[in-house]
C-alpha cells in the first residue's frame, strides 16, 4: 500500500451522505457483517468505514470523485457470491453496493443484446431474455449472482463448452473510473478494431480498474430441445478419455461435468439427491442442446455409441425437464454436500489441457495424502476447469489445517503450471490467491499487471489490496 489511506470522518459520511441521500448510507456499528466478506470469509472478513448503496452513474461518479480527492479507498459489492475474498474492504474506507441498480435498461431485438445495470440478478438477465424467446447461455451456477458480477469477474460454468465464458457475450460496458469519470468501452457492435480492446481488460479484473454501471450482452435464439447423458465408467481415466472423442463428433456439447463415486456418496448421503445410476467409480454428465428434435436424437446417439464403445457401463437419457433438473442438482449441490462432512474447506480451481485431467486428479489426490489433507477435485471436464476442494476433518488443529492447506496449493498450482494449465479458471484472485500469483506468472507479467492497474489507478483507491501487491 504505497499511499497512506485516508481515515473517514464524520465530515467524510456527511460528504456521501449529500451525495447519496442519508437513508442509504450506514456508518461504523450500523453495517451488518454480511458485508464483510463474500462467499469465503476464510478469505478475509473485513469491515468497511462506511456502507452506501447507489441507484445511478451519477452518484458513483460523485462518490468516485470524491474518494479520489480524498484518498479513501473504496469497494464495489454486488451480491457478493464470489470465492475469492475479493468483496471486502481490506483497508476499510467505502463499501459501494449497486444492488438496487437493478433495472433492465434495453432488450434490443434487432440486434439481439440485452442491457442491464450491474445489481440485476443473472437470473433475471436470463428470465428477461427468455421472455422475447432469446437466450443468455452464461450459467456460472450461482443464480442469485448479480450480472455486474459475472462480468468483473468473468464468470464461467458449465456451458462454457459449447458457449463460451462471460466474455464472449460482452458487447460494451460503461463504468466510472477511480477519480469519476464516465467512459465507454466498446459500443453495441459486433466488430471493433479501435484502438486497444480494453472492454476485454476490464472484464475479469475483479473490480481493480473501474465501476461497472451499465453493461450490454449478446443473445442467441433459445434452443428448443435439450437433454442431458450420464455415463458411468470403471474408473476416471477411461471416463475423462470420452471427452476429446465427443469434442470431435458433429454435435458440440453444451455441457461435460465429471464426478466421483466418493463425491457422488457425499451429495446422497449429506443432502439425498441421487444420480439415476449406481455403477461405476466415475460419471461424465453431458448436456446436449438443439434447434430440432431430430437433430437432438441425433446427437445423443452418437455420444451413446462413442461412450459405450469406450468402455461406459451404460448410458442413462434423462429427456425430460424433471429428470434433467434431478441430474443438475447433484452436481450443483458439491460444494454444500462437502460443507456438511466438513468443518472447513478450501479451494482451487486450477485450468489444465483436458486431455491431463485424469493425471491431474491422480496426483491431486496423492498431493492430500501427503500432507493429511482429504482432497476430492471435480469439474469441468469439457474445459479442463477443475474444482480442487480440500476438506478439513474434525480433531485436525489449526496449525495443521493451514500448513497442510498452503503446501498443497503450492504443489497443485505447481502441478497446473507444468502441464501448461492455469492457476485459476473462473473463481479470480482477489484476497484469498493473491500469494500464488505472482510465482506462477512470473516476475515480468507480475510487473505488467502493476502497469495496467496504475494507468487505471495511480492513487489504489479502487478493491486495493486485490489480485495484486504493491510495496509498501
Amino acid at each position: 500500500m504505497p499511499f497512506p489511506y485516508k481515515k473517514m470522518t464524520e465530515e467524510d459520511f456527511d460528504a456521501i451522505r449529500a451525495i447519496t441521500a442519508p437513508a442509504r448510507v450506514k456508518v461504523g456499528a450500523e453495517i451488518e457483517r454480511e458485508y464483510y466478506h463474500d462467499e469465503m470469509p476464510e478469505y478475509g472478513v473485513f469491515a468497511p468505514e462506511l456502507f452506501v448503496e447507489v441507484l445511478d452513474k451519477e452518484e458513483v461518479s460523485g462518490i468516485m470523485k470524491y474518494a479520489y480527492d480524498q484518498n479513501i479507498p473504496v469497494v464495489v459489492r454486488g451480491a457478493g457470491t464470489g470465492l475469492a475474498g475479493g468483496a471486502n474492504c481490506k483497508y476499510g474506507g467505502i463499501m459501494m453496493s449497486v444492488m438496487k441498480m437493478n433495472k433492465l435498461v434495453c432488450l434490443d431485438k434487432a440486434n439481439m443484446t440485452i442491457t442491464a445495470q450491474p445489481g440485476m440478478l443473472l437470473t433475471d438477465v436470463a428470465a428477461a431474455a427468455a421472455a422475447e424467446g432469446l437466450f443468455y447461455p452464461p450459467d456460472p451456477g450461482e443464480r442469485t449472482a448479480s450480472i455486474g458480477g459475472n462480468v468483473i469477474t468473468n464468470a464461467g460454468g458449465m456451458r462454457a463448452v459449447r458457449y463460451g465464458l462471460t466474455r464472449d457475450f460482452v458487447r460494451c460496458i460503461e463504468a466510472v473510473l477511480p477519480d469519476g469519470a464516465v467512459v465507454q468501452f466498446s459500443s453495441n457492435v459486433v466488430k471493433n478494431t479501435t484502438g486497444y480492446d480494453i472492454k476485454d481488460l476490464v472484464i475479469g479484473s475483479e473490480g481493480t480498474l473501474c465501476v461497472l454501471t451499465e453493461v450490454t450482452l449478446k443473445l442467441m435464439p433459445m434452443p428448443k430441445f435439450t437433454r442431458t447423458l450420464v455415463m458411468p465408467y470403471g474408473d476416471l481415466a477411461s471416463c475423462i478419455d470420452l471427452v476429446p472423442e465427443l469434442l470431435k463428433l458433429s454435435a458440440v456439447p453444451t455441457a461435460i461435468e465429471f464426478l466421483e463415486r466418493e463425491l457422488i456418496d457425499i451429495v446422497e448421503r449429506n443432502l439425498h439427491k441421487m444420480l439415476p445410476v449406481k455403477e461405476g467409480e466415475a460419471v461424465l454428465i453431458v448436456m446436449y442442446d438443439a434447434g430440432s428434435e431430430q437433430e437432438l436424437v441425433n446427437a445423443c446417439d452418437e455420444a451413446a455409441e462413442a461412450a459405450l464403445a469406450s468402455g461406459a457401463l451404460d448410458v442413462y437419457v434423462a429427456d425430460t425437464p424433471e429428470r434433467i433438473a434431478s441430474i443438475w442438482s447433484v452436481r450443483g449441490a458439491i460444494l454444500e454436500g462437502m460443507k456438511a462432512e466438513s468443518i472447513a474447506q478450501e479451494e482451487c480451481d486450477v485450468v489444465v489441457p483436458r486431455s491431463r485431467i485424469a493425471e491431474y486428479v491422480r496426483i491431486a489426490k496423492a498431493i492430500g495424502q501427503k500432507y493429511n489433507i482429504r482432497v476430492e477435485p471435480c469439474g469441468h471436464a469439457g474445459d479442463g476447469n477443475i474444482h480442487t476442494e480440500m476438506l478439513r476433518g474434525e480433531g485436525m488443529s489449526d496449525e495443521d489445517w493451514l500448513n497442510g492447506t498452503r503446501a498443497c496449493l503450492q504443489e497443485l498450482y505447481a502441478t497446473s503450471k507444468a502441464f501448461g494449465g492455469q492457476l485459476s479458471g473462473e473463481h479470480g484472485i482477489g484476497n484469498g490467491r493473491l500469494e500464488y500469483l505472482k510465482p506462477f506468472v512470473g516476475e515480468r507479467m507480475y510487473k505488467l499487471y502493476q502497469s495496467i492497474k496504475l494507468a487505471f489507478d495511480e492513487k489504489l483507491i479502487l478493491n486495493p489490496g486485490k489480485i495484486l501487491v504493491f510495496d509498501e
